[in-house]
């Protein structure tokens, strides 16, 4: 029976798009059949449907106590430098509020480095130029040693989302973006699966600056492409995660931390993930030895 039900949590991400729209086609397919045996038909369809989306929501709500308890895998850090840690798993699991396409321990990193100001959420006009943005066209690498399974650069880097208008503008847009599958919402991205089945994925990457296609061999800390504000994104940042499947619309997140970088007020590098509103330094030793985090407040979330 867990079994069973693993399986329909696996797959209630699926299941849910056919109920829905049964269930839509319902406020107006029955008054176009005639026939009545046709109709009582129908009816049986949308009941079907309407206890398929029931148990997508309970499952949604309690599938996840099912799955099996993982321990935090060390991965390399996707950025270099000083980025400041949001939507984190390690403030809240799921970090996104959600746990479809394997998001559930997900990370977002926005660049910070010192010396080059970042546009406060709230200022400025709904969306501005990506360009502001001290993260665009920052390297980002290879989290484990593995092949390249995806790798996508051909969506354009849209304009931030940059106070309160533009961020309801992009809530709307995602549940369009919804409709395109997790490709639209991750944007331009590279997957790889590393040597014992896991799968890393970084996203939101910069039109056009991927340097690795399907089926190369990379190795953890491998340049992969630039950090930019492709798919579902509020402004430029890199999207990083780990999925036990290829396919997103049925992948688990699994928990993961960076190897040696520096949280926080810690002197020292260490292994773990930033919180949200915390900053996180990775890279040479020499940097983090010239280089210290300090805390800031919580701001409006990337995605």
């Amino acid at each position: 029976m867990k079994r069973l039900l693993l399986a329909l949590y696996r797959t209630r991400g699926i299941a849910f798009v056919p109920a829905m729209a049964i269930l839509l086609a319902n406020l107006f397919v029955p008054d176009l059949i005639q026939d009545a045996v046709a109709r009582r038909v129908w009816i049986v369809f949308a009941l079907v449907a309407l206890a398929v989306l029931l148990l997508c929501f309970a499952l949604t709500l309690f599938g996840h106590r099912l799955l099996p308890h993982r321990e935090p895998r060390r991965v390399a850090s996707p950025v270099r430098g000083r980025w400041l840690g949001m939507n984190s798993p390690a403030t809240k699991v799921p970090s996104h509020g959600v746990r479809l396409y394997g998001q559930a321990y997900a990370i977002d990193l926005v660049a910070e480095p010192d010396g080059s100001a970042r546009p406060e959420f709230g200022t400025g006009g709904a969306m501005r130029a990506v360009e502001e943005y001290p993260a665009l066209g920052e390297p980002v690498f290879a989290m484990v040693d593995g092949v390249v399974v995806r790798a996508s650069d051909r969506m354009r880097d849209h304009r931030a989302r940059s106070n309160l208008l533009g961020y309801v503008f992009m809530n709307v847009e995602s549940v369009i973006r919804e409709f395109g599958g997790p490709g639209f919402i991750f944007g331009n991205h590279v997957m790889i699966r590393s040597d014992d089945g896991v799968y890393a994925t970084v996203a939101h990457l910069q039109r056009g600056s991927v340097e690795v296609r399907g089926g190369d061999r990379v190795r953890a800390g491998d340049r992969l492409g630039r950090c930019g504000n492709s798919g579902n994104s509020s402004e430029p940042h890199v999207h990083a995660q780990l999925a036990d499947r290829k396919s997103l619309r049925i992948a688990h997140g699994l928990p993961m931390v960076f190897e040696e970088v520096v949280l926080g007020d810690s002197a020292d590098p260490g292994d773990g993930v930033p919180r949200t509103g915390e900053h996180m330094i990775a890279g040479c030793e020499e940097q983090l030895q010239d280089d210290r985090p300090s805390e800031q407040g919580e701001r409006k979330p990337s995605v």
